[in-house]
């Protein structure tokens, strides 16, 4: 390694490509790979990206920053296409920073130069209980809560919402004008959802800044879709092979990227659309073609291919089980989805996409905070199956699985996981974790049935 030169703007520059630093204007929470491969990405393509340079700070491990710190930024984005890989240097991440660097949180959040806020920091940040609003019962929440309502913007939260709440203080009192707060995580409606909980934040801990609210910020709801597998270290020892440098930090994602957007940026953005991006009147159908028909997929796949022994959803799809599991899932899905969005040619792309061998999307990654992502991805189709008077075979069979993973302890860490496991701790387990995901299902004896018997199947190795 000592031979093959460390990836850097210097490193860049002295191959004649361009490395400059750009100006920050937007700041970015949850410095993982989607960031990198998909927000990160969009910006450095844009016509005008290099006039917003982003400030990223890690959502909790500081792992990632000290990689990427000494790289100034830099990274590879390695697109695996099924036909090969096409390498690129992104230079569009102007600092790094770690989850606890409060003061670098405050002070750009307060600058006149900030133009736009992006999340990554998965369903489970977004601190928002069942039916919207903040999830004060959450232990983190309400140690911020404690915390802002006794120190104020001398407070150092760890939730997303409380830093949130603390950077806009910040920025009011420092009178430096509205900015757009964009969260990109998986949540119908995510920029209502981040909008409820910070207000409800602010209201019980900043009052001041929860009246100013509407002047102060602006949430905009995406869709986001890029999948990208974890980061193996196979994958530094490519692209020192391509590219002729040591990168500790790569990310591997696959050539199809989407980004759909809804809302007012009332200091401005970059010109995303440049770069593919589309910007709509209405996100909703958008985010529940993509909720449902990828996510809520890629949810089944992990618990019921986990449960037939597999690694990652190439893997999977392979299983002719998981795969007609898969076809039934879409055929309930599709009937709550507008017709102009085409959503069987969408389920035909995917079948392409989730067949790409060379994107190693592992199912553990995958099935982490099963709880949150099930509650948005299979709960309301299941749902509106049921009100129309049909089974909900294929919602049914994606509960079923998760129950039966959970207890056998086969899924990746949820953030909710007490919630599973008075679940799966109760007299009727099976009807307790669908209570955790709808109300209105766990009362519902004909889908509980229908649970029950996916989870029974799992007990006879039928599965």
């Amino acid at each position: 390694m000592s031979e093959v030169p460390r990836l850097s703007r210097g490193l860049l520059a002295a191959r004649g490509a361009p490395a400059e630093v750009a100006p920050v204007r937007i700041v970015h929470l949850g410095l993982g790979a989607f960031h990198r491969a998909h927000q990160a990405w969009y910006t450095a393509l844009a016509d005008d990206g290099g006039q917003w340079g982003i400030a990223a700070f890690t959502g909790r491990s500081a792992d990632i920053a000290d990689r990427l710190r000494p790289q100034q930024g830099v990274y590879t984005l390695v697109e695996r296409g099924r036909d090969g890989d096409r390498m690129q240097a992104l230079t569009g991440i102007s600092h790094v920073h770690t989850a606890d660097d409060h003061a670098a949180w405050a002070r750009l959040l307060a600058a006149p130069t900030t133009s736009v806020v992006t999340l990554t920091v998965t369903e489970a940040g977004y601190a928002s209980r069942l039916g919207g609003g903040l999830d004060r019962a959450n232990p983190q929440v309400a140690s911020d809560l404690s915390r802002v309502r006794i120190d104020g913007i001398a407070a150092r939260p760890v939730t997303p919402v409380g830093r949130l709440v603390v950077g806009l203080e910040h920025r009011r009192r420092r009178g430096s004008g509205p900015l757009a707060i964009v969260p990109c995580d998986n949540l119908p409606g995510n920029g209502e959802v981040l909008r409820s909980a910070v207000t409800e934040f602010a209201a019980q801990a900043l009052p001041d800044l929860a009246r100013a609210l509407p002047e102060t910020a602006s949430f905009v709801s995406t869709s986001v879709d890029r999948i990208t597998p974890a980061v193996t270290d196979r994958l530094g020892a490519e692209v020192r092979e391509a590219m002729g440098w040591w990168d500790a930090a790569p990310v591997a994602t696959e050539p199809f990227s989407d980004w759909t957007l809804c809302g007012r940026f009332p200091a401005g953005r970059p010109c995303w659309e440049s770069a593919g991006a589309l910007f709509v009147d209405d996100i909703e159908p958008y985010e529940l073609r993509k909720l449902w028909l990828l996510n809520g997929a890629h949810s089944m796949l992990a618990c019921l291919g986990l449960l037939r022994g597999h690694a990652t959803i190439a893997d999977a799809m392979d299983d002719r089980v998981c795969a007609e599991a898969i076809r039934a899932w879409w055929a309930d899905a599709v009937r709550h989805l507008d017709p102009a969005l085409h959503a069987d040619h969408y389920c035909s792309a995917l079948v392409e996409r989730f067949h790409n061998p060379r994107i190693e999307h592992r199912l553990g990654q995958i099935s982490r905070d099963g709880l949150a992502k099930l509650t948005v991805r299979i709960a309301p189709v299941a749902v509106r199956e049921r009100r129309a008077g049909r089974a909900a075979g294929g919602g049914a069979q994606a509960v079923g699985c998760w129950i039966a993973a959970a207890g056998e302890r086969l899924l990746g860490e949820d953030a909710r996981g007490g919630g599973v496991q008075r679940a799966l701790s109760a007299a009727d387990p099976v009807r307790a974790m669908v209570a955790a995901l709808d109300a209105s299902l766990a009362a519902d004896d004909g889908f509980v049935g229908a649970v029950r018997g996916w989870v029974r199947r799992r007990g006879a190795a039928e599965i």
